[in-house]
């Protein structure tokens, strides 16, 4: 009688412990999605400020560079697009899409002396630029939140637990392969 007792002690003990770790790791993933779910918030935040800035830069180049209708139309695409995308993803897609559009508009300004010395267009180019360096740091601090959850979610014990619970992997913020590349100015 004494062993069975033991053991159904023992054997509840053993289930309190892998509960606790359960509920414990759980609220882990929780904590660390949430993290995720703010540092994208931060992204969000600078790739708006970027795209607000945008319309008035565009209409300052055109005043200058009217001809350049593609470009400019490539960049008013580019951002209604970011504009109407939802999900991460999207929203990931979008801003590399815009980042290519803004990164070939300041190459066809280089074509433009006056323009350059605009002191309008001048003081917007100061904005994004100052917007892009945030929004890169945003960026790391996203790619750092998913990348501490991502090895989480996948080392053992917890993968495990993330299984059970319905966790998932969490996209980084990718620069895709043809913004690494440097763009052409010629003159």
């Amino acid at each position: 009688m004494n062993r069975v007792v033991v053991l159904l002690v023992a054997l509840v003990g053993l289930l309190l412990l892998l509960g606790g770790y359960y509920t414990s790791a759980r609220n882990e993933f929780v904590t660390m999605e949430e993290n995720i779910r703010a540092r994208w918030a931060q992204v969000d935040n600078q790739l708006q400020r970027r795209a607000d800035l945008i319309p008035n830069l565009v209409e300052t180049v055109k005043g200058y560079a009217s001809h350049e209708r593609e470009v400019l139309g490539r960049v008013a695409d580019a951002r209604a697009k970011l504009a109407g995308a939802r999900s991460v993803n999207d929203r990931i897609a979008a801003d590399n899409e815009l980042s290519s559009a803004l990164a070939r508009l300041l190459v066809v300004v280089e074509n433009y002396p006056n323009l350059k010395a605009d002191s309008q267009f001048t003081g917007l180019r100061t904005q994004l630029e100052g917007t892009e360096n945030r929004l890169a740091v945003e960026r790391r601090r996203y790619n750092e939140a998913v990348q501490g959850y991502n090895t989480t979610l996948r080392r053992f014990p917890g993968s495990l637990v993330a299984s059970l619970a319905g966790f998932r992997e969490s996209p980084y913020f990718q620069v895709p392969e043809a913004a690494r590349a440097a763009p052409q100015v010629k003159f």
